[in-house]
């Protein structure tokens, strides 16, 4: 009882951090907004809030939300039968029709996502965090695969699976800041990725397969 009271205290406190945060940002910029000043509005110590976030961009991007394994495990996880790229492309499509957070189809993203847009260090974060997933999902499949050293074929097909990821995210982007609405959007969106399905290659659809 005890236990799973802290735990929902902790919750609550990192939920009222990041939302304090957010909404300063929001309406300052991110640039023009310090931890001390997060902090005290969200009624915690400086000490307290890096307990909850080690940097003042996981207060946007948490690593558990923004994570470099994303494409990894969507891989990790796929079914007997399903190859990489339709691990990926499945993962991407249900969280889509659930209007996912993650892939910023909550309402009242926008104005977050240009907060976001205007922020250099935000932006290289995201850059960064791209190259990260490509690189982790290149190691997944040369592992999987077993491709033996100097073989180029699970770097590829990552890139290719990175791309279309970030294709998703730049449709959205692009979708929200025209004001569209996230049902409009996430239609779209779906769209784009059955174009995505039909232009790729059967090599890279078919690419590491889990045995039945």
């Amino acid at each position: 009882m005890g236990d799973g009271l802290r735990e929902r205290k902790k919750r609550q406190t990192r939920q009222r951090i990041s939302e304090t945060a957010i909404g300063l940002f929001v309406a300052r910029g991110f640039d023009h907004v310090t931890i001390a000043e997060v902090a005290a509005a969200a009624e915690v110590s400086v000490n307290t809030l890096y307990n909850y976030y080690e940097s003042k961009e996981d207060l946007v991007l948490p690593p558990d939300e923004a994570s470099p394994q994303r494409l990894a495990d969507m891989v990790r996880a796929r079914q007997p039968g399903e190859s990489a790229a339709r691990a990926v492309l499945a993962g991407l499509r249900d969280e889509l029709r659930r209007r996912d957070r993650k892939i910023g189809l909550s309402t009242g993203f926008a104005p977050v996502f240009e907060m976001m847009r205007a922020a250099p260090t935000l932006t290289a974060r995201l850059e960064d965090l791209g190259r990260q997933m490509t690189d982790a999902l290149a190691a997944v499949l040369a592992e999987e695969t077993g491709a033996p050293p100097g073989d180029q074929t699970p770097r590829v097909v990552a890139s290719q699976i990175g791309w279309f990821h970030s294709l998703v995210y730049s449709e959205i982007g692009r979708r929200i800041v025209a004001g569209e609405k996230p049902a409009g959007i996430a239609e779209a969106a779906l769209d784009l990725l059955d174009v995505v399905e039909q232009m790729l290659s059967e090599p890279a659809l078919d690419y590491a397969t889990r045995k039945e």
